[in-house]
């Protein structure tokens, strides 16, 4: 028995990683599926270190089912750490089901014949490389025109950067004063790690 597992991502603390929470539901309950869990976080695709990702691997039986939006919540990644994600997929006879790549549905039904089945799995994982392949392009053509913003920004005097969200910063800090752990701080406030490990260092340095 195969189990289907969500994988729901945004790239930032400020972007809601549950957005398409529904459209899975949907797609799921129209081909009579049932999603077993769900793995949300606030990273940035073009990192292989996602700590959600990762524990949905970790959780994963064979022949369970990865189910995305879009190829690119899974991978804005390198080619190279692209390669390091599908071997770990591959690893663990994971299937990919992305609501953007019509031919990967049939991942999430039974295929009538093994011929058939195999002839899907090629022509899937062959478009499945091409979109991950695009969503890398267009991470690093977005960053090259805004750090080409930025510079002549910089150099008109009218860059300053994105404002730091102070308020929830400081119920941040104090709950690391407090001794709270990382996890529930991540759970009560919905920040990514790497935010509070910049506070964190913060606190370190004001207090030395």
């Amino acid at each position: 028995m195969c189990y289907i597992r969500a994988y729901l991502r945004a790239s930032t603390d400020e972007q809601d990683a549950n957005r398409a929470r529904n459209q899975l539901k949907a797609f799921a309950v129209e081909r009579g599926l049932t999603i077993v869990s769900w793995y949300v976080e606030n990273e940035s695709g073009a990192k292989l270190a996602r700590p959600e990702l990762f524990k949905l691997l970790a959780d994963a039986h064979e022949g369970d089912i990865l189910l995305v939006e879009q190829v690119d919540r899974l991978s804005r990644l390198t080619a190279t750490d692209w390669e390091k994600l599908k071997a770990e997929l591959t690893a663990r006879r994971m299937r990919v089901v992305a609501l953007d790549l019509p031919t990967s549905w049939m991942m999430a039904a039974k295929a009538g014949d093994e011929f058939t089945g195999r002839m899907f799995e090629a022509i899937n994982g062959m478009l499945l490389d091409m979109l991950a392949a695009v969503a890398r392009k267009d991470y690093d053509d977005r960053r090259r025109r805004q750090a080409q913003g930025q510079a002549k920004a910089k150099a008109e005097g009218r860059y300053r950067g994105r404002p730091e969200d102070a308020e929830r910063n400081a119920g941040i800090a104090s709950m690391l004063a407090a001794g709270a752990s990382w996890s529930s701080i991540q759970a009560a406030t919905g920040c990514s790690r790497a935010t509070i490990a910049k506070i964190a260092k913060r606190q370190v340095k004001q207090a030395a």
